[in-house]
């Protein structure tokens, strides 16, 4: 394993500590907030506490089977990023990282889709997978005609990140369609739901993530599901037969959950015979991208230059 950005690691223990101490000056909350915090929760930025910026660039549409996606077009575009938020499988939205995504679309050449999945708890299990497969299968039978490219890229962060390892063999085992989608980029998934040994050793650190949070996300996300059900390969890809999958880039932080979670996937991801980029980011927290880091600037800077070169 080796640990990237160890010249900043300063910077990010700093901020570690900075957000834990806004966050141990906040009441803990137990269980799903009600419907009104739920709501307030869901309008604002993850990581944040303000409404995220809307840009007129982002295309709302309605695809395959009703599911909502939202389209970031550049003027050229070399292939097609589906993209699938985060936010524990509760919380984010397709239209909630505008800036980044436009910004992403433009760099990269890409025409971002981003998903607009079901969440939980209202939608527990498997709806959310079920619209990330439907948009997937989408772009496989339309992204020549509605992009002009058949380059096809998937990824995502947190939940996001374990939905498009999902939606990969979803499409392999339910429609036998492997390589329709030239690699995937991966950042702080779980892919372990019934709980790696980091997940289970963490603790109650007040980072974005921490033990009970995880588990707390698990029981919204599969509540009829006890921790052998969640070991399914449906539900935690890190159980799954990986081969056929494509190249991979696969992210974590030193100081996150689930860093069991990507150093396994990457080991099975590469044995089951896929090329696989494994980032480990010295310091990092769960989620760091949301913050303006020197580690934020690097990482994006690494995504866009591997969504630029891979699978051409």
């Amino acid at each position: 394993m080796t640990i990237t950005d160890e010249d900043c690691l300063a910077e990010t223990l700093k901020f570690n500590e900075s957000f834990a101490a806004a966050a141990a000056s906040r009441p803990a909350r137990e269980g799903m907030p009600d419907a009104s915090l739920l709501a307030t929760l869901r309008r604002n930025r993850l990581g944040g506490d303000t409404p995220p910026v809307r840009l007129p660039q982002g295309q709302d549409r309605v695809i395959a089977d009703g599911v909502k996606v939202r389209a970031f077009v550049p003027d050229h575009v070399d292939g097609v990023y589906l993209h699938i938020h985060g936010g524990g499988w509760a919380f984010g939205s397709a239209d909630g990282q505008d800036e980044r995504l436009w910004r992403l679309a433009e760099q990269t050449r890409l025409a971002v889709v981003s998903v607009e999945y079901r969440l939980a708890p209202e939608h527990p299990f498997p709806a959310g997978p079920d619209d990330c497969e439907a948009a997937a299968r989408w772009l496989v039978d339309r992204a020549a005609a509605e992009f002009g490219t058949q380059r096809l890229l998937i990824g995502g962060e947190s939940a996001g990140a374990h939905l498009s390892a999902v939606t990969l063999l979803r499409l392999r085992d339910r429609h036998g369609i492997t390589g329709a989608f030239r690699a995937a980029h991966l950042l702080f998934g779980p892919y372990d739901l019934s709980m790696t040994p980091s997940q289970r050793s963490f603790g109650p650190k007040r980072l974005l993530s921490n033990t009970d949070t995880l588990r707390r996300s698990y029981e919204l996300f599969t509540p009829a599901m006890g921790a052998e059900q969640r070991r399914d390969a449906d539900v935690s890809p890190l159980f799954a037969d990986l081969a056929g999958l494509p190249p991979a880039r696969i992210v974590v932080g030193t100081e996150d959950p689930l860093l069991d979670d990507s150093l396994f996937l990457a080991q099975r991801w590469q044995a089951a015979g896929a090329p696989v980029r494994l980032g480990v980011v010295a310091g990092a927290m769960h989620g760091f991208t949301l913050f303006p880091l020197t580690i934020t600037e690097r990482e994006l800077r690494r995504e866009r230059d591997f969504l630029s070169t891979t699978g051409r």
